[in-house]
């Protein structure tokens, strides 16, 4: 079987040339055609010697995912669904902004985790994803993009891993990923421009500032224990003061000098104004230890299956005003790409759960939250 050969960052490449009796230098030539010019010929590669072409033409490939489906939002947001076999299908979207170009990238066929409020996770997990079929998501839309836009630089400034699936519970694979998202051979993106968004893996988060530091996103979501066990499950094994503490120490390497802290706006469960003041209390405790934050409050994008609704937009100004007066960064998201289902906590594919995650989550929906109809009643505004 031949290799194919967006399973390697240029480290890799250099070794696998190396196997084939080739100078490294020729893994940076290879490496920049397939990446920089989004080339999948051999024969097309003019500056490598015809003898290399040869072998690389009987020792490896450059496999694209298939393409089931294309949709493009009113907005410009495009969702590609791409075919990774065994009736699995993952979704990445590309969201045009004035100053940026973001590429939301999948790590996994579902997701393990099963947060309450995402459609990925009540899909439930079927496996990893490997580098390639991660790299494929970047090369494939980079390269569509130049033709589609008729642009001839660089059209995705930004990677937010923030698809389907936990990034670091993928994370033997995930860190050739983002190497060579980074290495300028390649694509040459900033660390500050590529986001790894995690739920809360600890061990994993401090390995990643080790390995390979970027930017870092935490779905934060709920200001006690209590509430966050039961939208993101894996506060159980990583509570809150852990996963704070973790991310206190990410900073050291971190190339910004703030954790982004995603909140996902859930009506009557997350969303009154004494969770945004224990939210406050919460992060100044831990401020005090040297936690630098933003806060990117998320209005829910609801589906059926996880009964809850979106909180009303005055609810979300108000939580964000009580954030802002205690000193805090925040921001709310603006829904993108909605009308095709690419917002956040909206990408589903198509998965082979392996998890019985509808058991799961039906067990999860039984546990009650706290909110009282009158709340939700009491609140004006759209949704």
């Amino acid at each position: 079987m031949t290799a194919n050969l967006l399973d390697f960052d240029l480290e890799g490449l250099a070794v696998f040339c190396e196997g084939l009796g080739e100078k490294r230098f020729r893994a940076t030539q290879l490496f920049r055609w397939i990446h920089q010019r989004g080339m999948s010929n051999f024969d097309d590669m003019s500056d490598l010697a015809k003898s290399l072409r040869e072998k690389l033409k009987a020792h490896a490939h450059i496999a694209p995912l298939p393409i089931l489906s294309q949709q493009i939002s009113k907005d410009g947001t495009i969702k590609w669904l791409f075919d990774v076999g065994a009736g699995n299908a993952i979704e990445t979207v590309f969201i045009p902004e004035d100053d940026r170009g973001t590429l939301c990238v999948s790590s996994q066929a579902g997701c393990a985790v099963g947060c309450r409020f995402c459609s990925t996770g009540h899909q439930g997990f079927s496996r990893n994803l490997s580098t390639a079929e991660i790299l494929a998501q970047l090369w494939f839309a980079e390269h569509f993009l130049r033709q589609y836009l008729n642009q001839t630089e660089r059209v995705i400034s930004n990677v937010v891993m923030m698809g389907m699936g936990e990034p670091l519970q993928n994370y033997s694979v995930l860190i050739p990923s983002l190497k060579a998202m980074l290495d300028d051979h390649g694509y040459g993106l900033s660390r500050r421009r590529v986001t790894v968004s995690t739920s809360g893996v600890v061990p994993m988060m401090s390995r990643l500032s080790i390995d390979c530091p970027v930017a870092l996103a935490v779905s934060l979501h709920a200001p006690n224990n209590a509430l966050r066990d039961n939208l993101v499950p894996l506060n159980r094994k990583y509570p809150l003061d852990e996963l704070l503490a973790e991310c206190t120490l990410y900073l050291a390497k971190a190339p910004r000098d703030f954790i982004t802290f995603e909140y996902c706006m859930l009506q009557g469960v997350n969303d009154q104004t004494s969770h945004a003041h224990e939210l406050v209390q919460l992060i100044r405790k831990h401020a005090a230890l040297g936690l630098r934050c933003k806060f990117n409050l998320i209005p829910f994008n609801p589906f059926k299956e996880s009964g809850l609704l979106r909180s009303h937009d005055d609810v979300v100004q108000q939580f964000a005003s009580i954030l802002i007066a205690a000193g805090f960064v925040t921001t709310v998201r603006k829904t993108r790409g909605d009308d095709i289902d690419a917002a956040c906590g909206q990408l589903a594919g198509d998965v082979q759960d392996r998890t019985g995650v509808a058991d799961r989550i039906a067990l999860q929906r039984a546990v009650p939250i706290q909110w009282h109809p009158s709340q939700a009643s009491s609140s004006s505004g759209s949704h």
